[in-house]
């Protein structure tokens, strides 16, 4: 078993000689590793020997190793497999493709394939944008990746980089019902992949690139944007930024604290820092201060990095010098995209009253919760396992729902702030409180708001390309949304 990430549980699949051992001295040594027993199931026995598979809790992969060491060394005990509930999951991988109708005779034939189907290819050879109706073109989103900047992991490779991929793809069809497809890409060159991208487009109604590298993904993402006639959205860097701006939106109406008087510091200036300050810049804040290994990016300073250059001359009004310590002081706000351990106690307790702190690192935060909570008024984090988790999953699937339901020809920065506002609008303020700051992924009303604020600011900027009546059509018709309905648009 490869990679063993956080508690879980295992399956061990032990070969017993019946007259060497017994299972009670199995389940003894389990114990004594640390393990704790849940399942035991027979695979199969003769008279000599039994193959059984036993479910076992494990908290970590040091216990893993002490469980497997001490049964190696039992006598009359062969382990043949382990394997863990996670890599079950993933066994054949975790999507597939449906068809939407049966295909139970010869007619029926006649008409999704030859010789029927040429009367709809020649539909769409005369008009294009009947592709939106005729195919499924109106309901996919292509996942791009290529696997040089996959979660906490890096550059792993395409292949690697497909579970990551497939769980997109589950999620945008559970909690949107968008129908998005893995493209992992065997190329690392800019202009290869940009060129690819291009050719497959027509088949999909948007674009989301995921987990390519820092600083390759600005140009990738700003060429596509110009050069397709669908949206192009890069999640790691405006589904983290929409997502936070949520977060911050009700932080500082907990804290009492008004966004555009706060002071702020992004500690972690790549694809992620630069989104998350282009959006708080959007949503009207003044003060931004971005901290990077080079210290604080200071206007009028030369860097070599394109996208830093151009965060100096957009940030840090007062001209800010030093490491993250020194200008963190008197900061309303904190937020880090960096790596563990980059804030101290010490930074906290020099920041403004009732200070904000989004420690985003994954999966070990900048600061941990347990050392931050005394000195700040709201903490976020990047975790699912403390309160206010800052998830791209609250972004992504309403967002794309909407653009492909308005069939938007691009991304707005419009359209990221009335996302971040939707998410932060389904926490009442009844129920808005420090540990509340943020609505739970699972939560069923996101994605509906999201979508609605998306598909209004389409309209408000000029970028949807279908009419607002045949929307409110569908809506009031009971139809799904497109892709899901029936009936030609």
């Amino acid at each position: 078993m490869a990679g063993f990430i956080g508690g879980t549980s295992i399956i061990l699949r032990l070969e017993i000689v019946k007259e060497r051992t017994n299972f009670g001295q199995i389940a003894t040594t389990i114990g004594d590793a640390g393990g704790d027993v849940v399942a035991i199931d027979v695979n199969r026995s003769t008279k000599t020997t039994t193959v059984r598979d036993v479910t076992v809790n494990v908290s970590d992969q040091t216990q893993h190793d002490a469980i497997i060491k001490a049964l190696n060394a039992l006598d009359g005990v062969k382990v043949v497999n382990v394997s863990d509930q996670t890599f079950l999951l993933h066994l054949g991988g975790k999507i597939e493709t449906t068809p939407k109708i049966p295909i139970k005779n010869r007619d029926d034939l006649s008409r999704v394939y030859t010789p029927g189907v040429a009367n709809v290819c020649m539909a769409i050879h005369e008009d294009p944008s009947k592709a939106y109706s005729l195919t499924i073109k109106r309901n996919t989103v292509a996942v791009v990746s290529d696997g040089t900047a996959v979660l906490g992991l890096g550059n792993i490779g395409p292949e690697a980089a497909m579970p990551v991929m497939e769980g997109k793809a589950m999620l945008f069809k559970q909690l949107a019902g968008v129908d998005a497809f893995p493209i992992c890409l065997n190329t690392q060159d800019t202009e290869e992949i940009i060129s690819i991208v291009k050719a497959i487009a027509p088949g999909f109604g948007g674009i989301n690139l995921e987990d390519i590298s820092s600083p390759r993904c600005f140009e990738i993402e700003q060429r596509l944007i110009e050069e397709l006639d669908i949206p192009v959205f890069h999640d790691d860097q405006h589904g983290t930024a929409v997502v936070l701006l949520a977060g911050i939106l009700n932080a500082v109406k907990v804290a009492g604290k008004k966004l555009e008087d706060c002071k702020v510091v992004v500690c972690g200036i790549g694809a992620a820092g630069i989104a998350c300050t282009k959006i708080l810049l959007a949503a009207g804040v003044k003060n931004v201060i971005g901290v990077d290994r080079a210290g604080a990016l200071v206007r009028g300073e030369e860097y070599p990095y394109e996208p830093w250059n151009w965060y100096a001359g957009h940030t840090n009004p007062h001209g800010e010098k030093g490491k993250l310590s020194e200008v963190i002081v008197n900061a309303d706000i904190f937020i880090g995209l960096s790596g563990p351990g980059v804030l101290k106690v010490d930074d906290i307790r020099s920041m403004a009253a009732d200070p904000i702190v989004f420690a985003m690192a994954n999966p070990t935060p900048e600061i941990s919760p347990e050392e931050a909570e005394p000195y700040v008024r709201v903490m976020a984090t990047g975790r699912s396992d403390y309160p206010n988790q800052i998830n791209n999953v609250l972004c992504f699937p309403g967002l794309f729902r909407g653009l492909l339901d308005c069939r938007a020809s691009r991304v707005n920065e419009q359209m990221k702030l009335a996302a971040a506002k939707a998410i932060a609008s389904v926490v009442s303020d009844d129920e808005l409180n420090e540990f509340y700051i943020i609505p739970s992924v699972f939560n069923t009303h996101v994605a509906k708001k999201v979508r609605e604020a998306v598909i209004a600011a389409a309209f408000e900027t000029g970028v949807a390309r279908r009419k607002s009546a045949d929307i409110r059509g569908e809506e009031e018709n009971g139809e799904k949304p497109a892709g899901g309905g029936s009936g030609m648009l």
